[in-house]
């Protein structure tokens, strides 16, 4: 009878052990370098995956006088306070935009308010900190200090590296270069447009400052990218003040950027709340209203923030787009009492009480049957 080897059976035994530690550790590390973010990529078997993206959208940052004298103190502006019960709420989103409706002139150049607004670049500072990455720049408040605000306001802009500013340029050249970012494997770009300028002159020979809407011009720039970027987002600066109904140029405007194969198109102008709404695959929130300002009445202190999921599926190298669940929740702006700083505060109504502002349930069904008149599916907040 043979003598069992045992240092060689342990020999054996001990390398198919390693081998297999080696093989598992490996496929490990390897399925989970497939995934574009581990937290959106849904599936990566044979190159084919789901991704998502969450974005957020708010509407207008109309800084009058009462706003940037709230935000002065010890001889500076900071306006990062606004943002105090609604931080938590940003940060759940990957991409967060909003309207600057006021040009970003700086001080240099003298703050003012309304008819011919100025506001400090620290307003951009507070929305840049609160991680707001997307910005719409063409508004009928643009040319307030004319070619001078415009570009203060530019100058601010492009040192913000983490934000897509889109609806004012400093050169042709740069206005038709597509602006594509990425976000969890989702590529996108933004235009925006105003159909109003208020009567002011866009400076001559010098249409790349102030996006101003043309049917041919906008054909031209999304056609331009269509093919380039998964979702295509178009910023409107359209419509009358204060209605709740979108006009007939609303309605006209968003079934041709629908037409042209817009993904989303965000209104904004008539500084109260309008409906949300899909025109087939194209979602269309006609007015966020505003987000904050020293507007005097209710609708004028509520806005919207309309938010959607990204949805990218790639399957045999063919890409799908979806937009799910579209949500909406509604936005207070407490206006300042007394001459004390810092007494505007931004709140969703989630965190309302009956002090803050009485009788905010009903205030919450009137706004939210607003904005689901013309879609029941929207997600109410």
């Amino acid at each position: 009878m043979k003598r069992i080897n045992h240092k060689l059976i342990f020999l054996i035994t001990f390398l198919i052990l390693i081998s297999l530690f080696y093989f598992t550790y490996s496929y490990s590390f390897n399925n989970k370098n497939n995934y574009v973010s581990n937290q959106n990529v849904i599936d990566t078997i044979n190159d084919n995956y789901v991704t998502e993206a969450s974005l957020i959208m708010v509407g207008d940052a109309l800084i009058h006088n009462g706003v940037y004298n709230d935000a002065y103190e010890n001889g500076t502006y900071d306006f990062n306070y606004l943002f105090n019960e609604l931080n938590a709420t940003f940060k759940n989103y990957d991409l967060k935009y909003y309207n600057q409706e006021t040009i970003l002139g700086g001080v240099e150049l003298g703050l003012s308010s309304y008819p011919l607004f100025n506001s400090p670049f620290e307003v951009g500072d507070a929305f840049v900190n609160a991680g707001f990455n997307l910005v719409s720049l063409a508004t009928n408040h643009s040319l307030d200090k004319g070619e001078s605000g415009l570009l203060n306001s530019l100058n601010y802009w492009k040192n913000q590296d983490s934000v897509l500013s889109a609806g004012s340029y400093e050169s042709e050249k740069e206005r038709i270069t597509p602006q594509i970012k990425e976000k969890n494997g989702i590529t996108y770009t933004l235009f925006s447009y105003s159909t109003l300028t208020n009567g002011l002159s866009i400076p001559d020979g010098k249409d790349y400052l102030f996006d101003l809407y043309e049917e041919n011009k906008v054909k031209e720039d999304i056609e331009r990218v269509r093919d380039k970027v998964d979702v295509i987002m178009v910023a409107m600066h359209w419509g009358s003040e204060y209605t709740h109904t979108p006009t007939e140029e609303e309605i006209k405007i968003a079934n041709y950027l629908a037409e042209l194969g817009v993904d989303i198109i965000i209104g904004t102008h008539p500084h109260v709340i309008q409906p949300i709404d899909f025109i087939g695959n194209t979602m269309v929130v006609y007015s966020l209203g505003n987000f904050v300002s020293s507007q005097v009445g209710i609708d004028r202190l509520v806005g919207l923030m309309a938010s959607v999921t990204i949805r990218k599926e790639v399957n045999l190298g063919v890409t799908k787009i979806t937009l799910e669940k579209p949500t909406a929740e509604l936005v207070y702006t407490k206006k300042a009492t007394g001459n004390k700083p810092k007494q505007f505060m931004l709140y969703p109504f989630s965190k309302l009480t009956n002090e803050i502002l009485p009788d905010y349930q009903k205030y919450y069904e009137y706004y939210m049957n607003i904005v689901t008149k013309n879609n029941k599916d929207i997600i109410k907040k």
